[in-house]
């Protein structure tokens, strides 16, 4: 795993230096400890700070074919990759290192950016191809590795991380108030846009072609699924086999690495279903990790320490407290680069911290098996919602929704009246392509409230769901609910949040990798394929999943309640323990300064959450969301973010061609 960046310019007037390199480099280097290198071409400059996996001691990039027309940096894995090699080698292909990096490197020069389909893995490539003049960029299916762009100065310049771009002079600084209002609704912006002006992304299952002619963005994947009447007519038991050689087969490829590689245990079905697979591929002691909350309300301790006790493993456990979430709440919006509206990013932030103290470059997770097997309660919710519809007077039918949030004190003992007052919303909206997300969606973007006058005149009743549609699957219409209510949580909070803010940049920032078998596009697409009812048996979540596992995982385990992963939010920044920064940063003076939020409802949200016995999720949201916006524009507007001249990545190597 690594960090890359470069900068273009085919007028050739602003030739990029080896110092605006090393300064993008140096920004992120705690995603490449090990090594990194440069390569100055005319008008080209690409660099690489590397996490060695693979080919420790031979894989330094960026890494030339042998005629020295291709060079690569990349960031990620091709787990395929001895496949793919010797499939190369039949060709005719000559290898200097073991690495992966050089097989998408020669794959590229074989087969151009149809090589992007033989790939099973996660990655962001940038090979320069110096006699076409010519920039690829790609990135993985899902959007697990990281590419940002941005314009300047007749420049292309792109880098792993945001703050690598701003180390580059006449980079523009300012966040998007449209961005905020995406955020503000769908807990994050909608491709390619990010929160920052004129500062995009390589889209997830998306190459990029930059050439003295334009830009060029184009499609090579999105996950299909099938019309209502043409699922998988494979029996619950033959799917269920099928489901375990392709999973089994995409955990066995994601353990190839010249490290130890560990895995992380939640307590939950998903994380201990990866487990149990490396278990049995490879017997031998693996080290699992997981983190708990001293708050009762959070912890899952119980169920890691069970799951770790079936397996046999050599397990870390820790917990964390709310002060402890406020202290390196800090830490993770430098890193998120993205406003966010919950705190769980900054326990895997403690989580991946604990890993890298232990030596380990290498964690196996289980995201994703959520979103490929309907295992989210807004799924559930979709279901029930759609059946009190049929019968929007029913008194009874809106009391199936309790049994979705019992960690939540407010759902406990409410009431019909309240219950209709809350997921009433739209409720006879069911053609709506966007039905089962319609209600977070609107709940969630009352936070703008809290916008000062001047941003939402700004904005000038700019309706962020409008952005959707040109990101949706061809054949979206035809899908079935569930499959409709799977796509958006997939594309946008999974690829746009979960994998991001709560993933790679958490496990990057102390220098570990993340890998994620659910994730394999042979396993996304063939869960695409199977029955609802495969997946949701009426209120059954990850249906398939439990039959596959039916004795071999722990039965508490097996047959508990789905509980979502979460953090504190109000108790980490209001109280007797609230950081210094919170108190600045929810300042009079600062929230006028930076122009975002209305002071006097900042004020009264505080006042409102410290005097309330109960907090509301939309409060929590609200605090989350204004916090950490104010933390970006501390970090990255107000600040100055460049690193310093003195500081350089390690162990540098620079390749001139001028």
């Amino acid at each position: 795993m690594c960090g890359i960046a470069g900068i273009l310019n085919f007028r050739h007037d602003n030739q990029p230096s080896e110092q605006e390199l090393t300064s993008m480099l140096a920004s992120i280097k705690y995603r490449g400890p090990d090594e990194s290198g440069i390569y100055i071409g005319k008008g080209v400059g690409i660099g690489n700070v590397r996490l060695s996996i693979i080919d420790l001691s031979a894989g330094l990039q960026p890494i030339p074919t042998s005629d020295g027309w291709y060079w690569i940096v990349y960031n990620g894995e091709v787990f395929n990759y001895i496949e793919i090699r010797r499939e190369l080698e039949a060709l005719g292909v000559q290898f200097s290192t073991n690495t992966d990096t050089e097989v998408v490197l020669y794959a590229y020069a074989k087969w151009g950016p149809q090589c992007l389909n033989k790939f099973t893995g996660q990655f962001a490539i940038a090979i320069w191809d110096k006699q076409k003049q010519e920039l690829f960029l790609a990135r993985d299916r899902m959007g697990i590795r990281p590419i940002f762009f941005t314009r300047a100065d007749g420049r292309f310049i792109f880098c792993s991380e945001i703050k690598g771009l701003f180390q580059i002079s006449g980079v523009k600084r300012a966040i998007n108030h449209k961005a905020l209002s995406q955020i503000f609704t769908f807990w994050t912006t909608i491709t390619p846009d990010t929160p920052f002006e004129d500062v995009f992304e390589v889209s997830p299952g998306h190459y990029m072609l930059i050439n003295e002619n334009g830009t060029t963005s184009e499609k090579y994947w999105s996950l299909n699924y099938p019309r209502e009447n043409d699922y998988s007519k494979l029996s619950l038991n033959e799917a269920a086999e099928e489901l375990r050689g392709l999973f089994r087969e995409s955990v066995k490829m994601r353990l190839r690495a010249d490290v130890e590689v560990a895995a992380y245990l939640s307590g939950g079905i998903d994380s201990s279903v990866t487990t149990s697979f490396i278990h049995d591929l490879e017997p031998g002691v693996l080290n699992t990790f997981s983190i708990g909350f001293r708050e009762k309300a959070f912890d899952e301790t119980a169920f890691q320490l069970e799951a770790s006790k079936y397996f046999n493993t050599n397990h870390t456990a820790f917990s964390c407290t709310s002060e402890d979430i406020g202290k390196y709440f800090y830490d993770t919006i430098r890193h998120t680069e993205f406003p966010i509206l919950r705190t769980a990013p900054t326990p895997m932030y403690m989580l991946s911290k604990k890993v890298r103290e232990h030596n380990i470059k290498v964690v196996i997770t289980g995201e994703g098996a959520d979103e490929m097997l309907a295992g989210y309660n807004i799924f559930k919710e979709n279901k029930i919602r759609r059946f009190w519809a049929r019968n929007p007077q029913s008194d009874i039918r809106p009391l199936l929704l309790k049994k979705l949030y019992p960690y939540l004190p407010m759902m406990k003992e409410a009431k019909t009246t309240v219950l209709k007052m809350f997921f009433g919303y739209k409720l006879g909206e069911t053609d709506n392509p966007y039905y089962s997300h319609l209600l977070r969606w609107h709940n969630t973007s009352r936070i703008q409230n809290y916008f000062t006058d001047s941003v939402l005149s700004g904005l000038n009743g700019y309706e962020p769901i409008d952005e959707i549609s040109k990101n949706l699957a061809e054949g979206f219409s035809d899908y079935g609910d569930l499959a409709k209510a799977q796509d958006l949580e997939s594309n946008i909070f999974m690829s746009g949040y979960l994998l991001s803010s709560q993933g790679d940049r958490m496990a990057m920032a102390n220098s570990v990798e993340g890998r994620y078998p659910f994730l394999d596009q042979r396993v996304m697409q063939f869960a695409a394929s199977l029955p609802e009812s495969y997946k949701l048996r009426i209120l059954n979540e990850k249906h398939i999943l439990k039959k596959m596992m039916n004795g071999k995982i722990p039965d508490s385990i097996l047959k508990r309640h789905k509980q979502a992963y979460r953090a504190p939010v109000y108790q980490s920044f209001l109280g007797e323990n609230s950081p210094e920064y919170v108190t600045e940063l929810l300042s009079e003076n600062v929230l006028r300064a930076y122009g975002y939020f209305d002071p006097e409802k900042v004020t009264k949200l505080t006042s409102r959450i410290s005097q309330s016995p109960q907090v509301t999720e939309i409060e929590n949201m609200a605090l989350a969301g204004i916090i950490s916006t104010q933390l970006l524009h501390h970090f990255f507007i107000t600040d100055n973010v460049k690193v310093a001249l003195s500081d350089k990545p390690n162990n540098l190597t620079i390749i001139n061609d001028l």
